[in-house]
């Protein structure tokens, strides 16, 4: 028995499913999931000391790599001082100045806890702000698991909506409208029927938890547009893309700016973290000021703090992006002989679909059933050749800074 499969055992006895979060069971690759001891640079190393590139990255966040030695000593400085303070204190202003500062159509910025608590407390801003209460969601985004974005459309569009997970209650889904990906027309009919009681639509610009969908630019044109028209708020959901298509996400790099956007995962620098931001007519909603309640005990935590604007520092001058684009290009030319995979790629973002596409997937309802099929033999034959992906076909994998092009060349050796 492996100390995994040992380790495994235990946690089975003391925690349901014996993880944290669902996708760590392994569950959809099969076999005993890795108990990672250390972690450096672009590697994993396990508690049964075999090592693997990693290009899952704790699915997102660790943009300069494991253990970057300019976030460690930040880090190490900060706790010295002391990890949690439950008070006002100097980090989090430096980095709520870094951030707008240079994300030019934002004035403020509330910080939390996870990317769910970010969305959860933007769609109460949003409502707070026109005085509606319907949310329109896209079918293949993930907002977290807050109540209101655990809803899959139901029959018909735009019509009944069902929650996805246990123990939401159907009462839910009447204030949630639930829309295809990559359809103007669909969107176009749901705010002609729906237009004056949607508070605000949310989508992720480029979805990255059910493949990687990205979106034609006409289409979330078309969505802010119709935003706009009927009243409604735009969210961007740049909890992954934030800070890493670009300093300021996707909205930066397109020029469409929504009306919040939330964060998480890189302004932590690997640390629990999530944030909002908006202009200052609407952020000034939020209490103290006004009576959007949101609080938290460890909200800007110090350590958390000091970790992000660390990282965010090194990438201000946008030479980790060019290195991350470079690597991308060789990652490009890599699998394009592997005809039996295709890849999606959005800067160091990137996905492998099963099969050779015709064209670029935006939708989940056009990914094949062999992507699935097929994924557990790729995953284990990857990790026999040293390699780790995030453990499902459908989470993206990360490009970091500590990545080389040795590490592209051994996936594409691994692949071939």
């Amino acid at each position: 028995m492996t100390q995994s499969e040992d380790l495994f055992d235990r946690a089975r006895r003391v925690t349901p499913g014996g993880v944290h979060s669902p996708v760590r069971a392994f569950k959809q690759v099969g076999g005993t999931p890795l108990f990672i001891a250390s972690a450096s640079g672009a590697e994993l190393t396990d508690v049964d000391g075999r090592r693997y590139v990693d290009f899952c990255m704790a699915f997102g966040p660790m943009i300069l790599g494991h253990g970057d030695p300019i976030v460690r000593a930040a880090v190490t400085k900060a706790v010295d001082k002391g990890w949690s303070f439950g008070a006002a204190e100097r980090t989090s202003l430096e980095l709520a100045e870094l951030i707008t500062a240079n994300v030019g159509w934002i004035d403020t910025v509330r910080f939390v806890n996870s990317g769910t608590e970010a969305v959860m407390s933007a769609i109460r801003l949003a409502r707070a702000s026109t005085g509606r209460d319907k949310v329109l969601k896209f079918d293949g985004c993930y907002h977290g698991h807050a109540d209101a974005m655990l809803i899959r459309a139901g029959s018909g569009l735009a019509g009944t909506a069902k929650p996805d997970s246990a123990g939401v209650p159907e009462s839910v889904g009447r204030d949630t409208l639930v829309a295809p990906l990559n359809d103007a027309t669909a969107i176009a009919t749901i705010f002609a029927a729906h237009g004056k009681e949607i508070a605000a639509a949310i989508i992720e610009p480029v979805p990255a938890n059910h493949g990687l969908l990205p979106q034609t630019e006409a289409f979330l044109t078309t969505l802010a547009s119709l935003c706009r028209k009927h009243g409604a708020l735009l969210i961007f959901d740049e909890v992954i893309t934030g800070f890493r298509l670009g300093f300021g996400g996707y909205a930066e790099t397109s020029g469409i700016e929504p009306d919040i956007v939330t964060w998480g995962k890189i302004i932590g620098g690997g640390f629990p973290v999530g944030a909002f931001a908006a202009k200052r007519h609407i952020m000034d909603l939020v209490a103290p000021l006004g009576p959007v309640y949101q609080a938290g005990t460890l909200n800007a935590n110090p350590v958390a703090m000091t970790a992000g604007l660390a990282t965010l520092r090194r990438l201000l001058d946008g030479e980790i992006y060019g290195h991350l684009e470079t690597l991308g290009q060789a990652l490009d030319e890599t699998m394009r002989p592997i005809d039996k995979l295709t890849l999606q790629r959005r800067g160091s973002l990137f996905w492998l679909a099963s099969a050779s596409a015709e064209a670029t997937i935006r939708a989940p309802d056009q990914i094949s059933e062999e992507t699935a099929r097929a994924f557990p033999d790729m995953f284990r034959a990857l990790l026999d050749a040293g390699i780790y992906f995030p453990p499902s076909p459908f989470e993206v994998g990360f490009l970091s800074a500590a990545h080389d092009e040795s590490h592209i060349e051994q996936l594409g050796r691994a692949l071939a």
